[in-house]
């Protein structure tokens, strides 16, 4: 067990003492030291008074050696966001990985120009001058990341910010910190100038809520529950805001569809983060023609998710993040069950594990598939035809991303064009995407605002123009 402490512009601080426990264990993984309210003021302060912004080519090199600790240290990191979340070892490895990609994107994106020239002669009334435009840093960002991706969420806010050279203060999920203190750490040891960098923790009254209503915060940028989203959106005031929300996703499989491709994705999709994830398949919409044999063949494909040790490498399933949200989750499976549905594998829990689970004949109305499920379950729904996929899918407040499986190309233009959300892929997970490409949803999954390194790094600058005489 080890002992952490926020910081405040790379300074530590913080009292009283938070318990991180395994949730699959029980065991306390470690302690940070909280802070309060005075130490809000303390961070953006620290913000606001930096000035001495490093190069683009300095924050190229720090992200850059950020990414070679980070890849030396990668079993280290893994070990610890397994112990703080339940994850499995194989996921948490494997999310390292997309945070190594963060860091290589982020950091090219540090040496990329990002100005343009305009010509002001270009109409009757024009003048012989050229109009530059530049992007400059803002002054101070605020960063709240939730639990489901330790590393990543925070390397996705943090990392861009870095390139933009925008200093940010960073409020990470009181349930999963370790990691991203331990992040926080490794970008100090990388040259990132301490007070680009603050890390807070505490009651929400006194660290969140005061970050989400301070005008001195320029931008929010906040991923989480859309309950929580559309309380920051009433309460931040006149800064910019970046929600992104919860998901409802939905893998349209037609009969067309290549099955050995379709369940694989399906289970992919609904198991993998122990079905954490904003983009997990949460509804699996299947032609009436193939419904059956489709089922039947995940069923067998689920029994290749062994729910077990996280820590143990073999392990494909770990914990969700704690026991509640496991009682939860097996509450939602026997409400849907009250209303006829039908558990075909798996429904077990122990603790804070809940086996993955195939559940048939799901009514359309039933809690499980009308809310997000956060968790390992695989609700199967028939559909007459893929219009009927689409209206269904386009159904619930969530409009983030969603997947068809078909060998036709016209169905997936037709889907495409269609289903109201912010991602639609084709013969993959709704959650498939790289590292830089833009990403967010509408609806509930929010406003529309796009994240992704490229993205992220534009909400994190402003725009200046100027113009010169030749």
């Amino acid at each position: 067990m080890r002992e952490y402490s926020c910081y405040i512009g790379g300074v530590k601080a913080g009292t009283k003492l938070l318990e991180v426990r395994n949730p699959h264990t029980g065991e306390v993984t470690g302690t940070v030291a909280t802070v309060d309210r005075c130490a809000v003021d303390q961070a953006i302060e620290t913000a606001l008074a930096f000035k001495a912004t490093p190069t683009r080519y300095e924050r190229y090199q720090i992200l850059d050696r950020t990414r070679t600790m980070l890849d030396a240290r990668r079993g280290e990191i893994s070990k610890l966001m397994t112990a703080e979340s339940g994850l499995c070892i194989r996921e948490t490895t494997y999310e390292v990985g997309r945070a190594i990609d963060v860091l290589v994107l982020a950091s090219h994106e540090a040496l990329r120009d990002d100005g343009q020239v305009f010509s002001c002669d270009i109409s009757p009334g024009g003048k012989s001058r050229k109009i530059f435009s530049m992007r400059e840093p803002l002054s101070c960002a605020v960063a709240i990341t939730p639990f489901n991706h330790p590393l990543n969420q925070v390397a996705h806010k943090v990392a861009p910010a870095v390139a933009a050279g925008t200093p940010m203060i960073l409020k990470p999920s009181e349930k999963t910190p370790l990691t991203a203190l331990w992040f926080a750490e490794l970008l100090y040891e990388a040259g990132l100038p301490k007070p680009m960098l603050s890390v807070l923790l505490g009651p929400t009254a006194a660290v969140a809520q005061p970050l989400v209503e301070d005008q001195r915060v320029q931008l929010l940028s906040f991923t989480g529950s859309a309950p929580v989203g559309k309380k920051i959106a009433h309460t931040a005031g006149y800064k910019r805001i970046v929600l992104e929300l919860g998901g409802n996703d939905p893998m349209i499989v037609l009969d067309d569809a290549d099955l050995d491709l379709a369940v694989t994705l399906a289970a992919e999709g609904s198991y993998r983060n122990s079905g954490q994830r904003c983009t997990a398949v949460k509804r699996i919409l299947v032609h009436r023609k193939i419904h059956d044999e489709f089922t039947a063949r995940l069923v067998e494909k689920t029994k290749e998710y062994v729910c077990a040790d996280p820590m143990n490498p073999e392990t494909k399933v770990g914990t969700v993040i704690d026991e509640q949200s496991a009682m939860h989750l097996h509450e939602v499976i026997q409400k849907a069950i009250d209303k006829g549905a039908r558990v075909v594998i798996g429904g077990e829990r122990r603790g804070a594990q809940l086996a993955p689970t195939v559940i048939a004949n799901v009514p359309r109305d039933a809690e499980m598939v009308t809310c997000e499920s956060f968790g390992p379950l695989a609700p199967v729904l028939p559909v007459e035809n893929l219009d009927d996929a689409i209206d269904y899918a386009n159904s619930t407040s969530f409009g983030l991303s969603s997947s068809i499986v078909t060998s036709n190309l016209s169905n997936a233009i037709h889907a495409i064009r269609r289903l109201r959300c912010g991602t639609v892929n084709v013969n993959e997970v709704p959650g498939f995407r790289i590292e830089s490409t833009p990403f967010g949803g509408i609806k509930d999954s929010g406003l529309g605002v796009k994240e992704g390194v490229v993205e992220s790094m534009k909400h994190l600058t402003s725009v200046k123009t100027f113009s010169l005489p030749w």
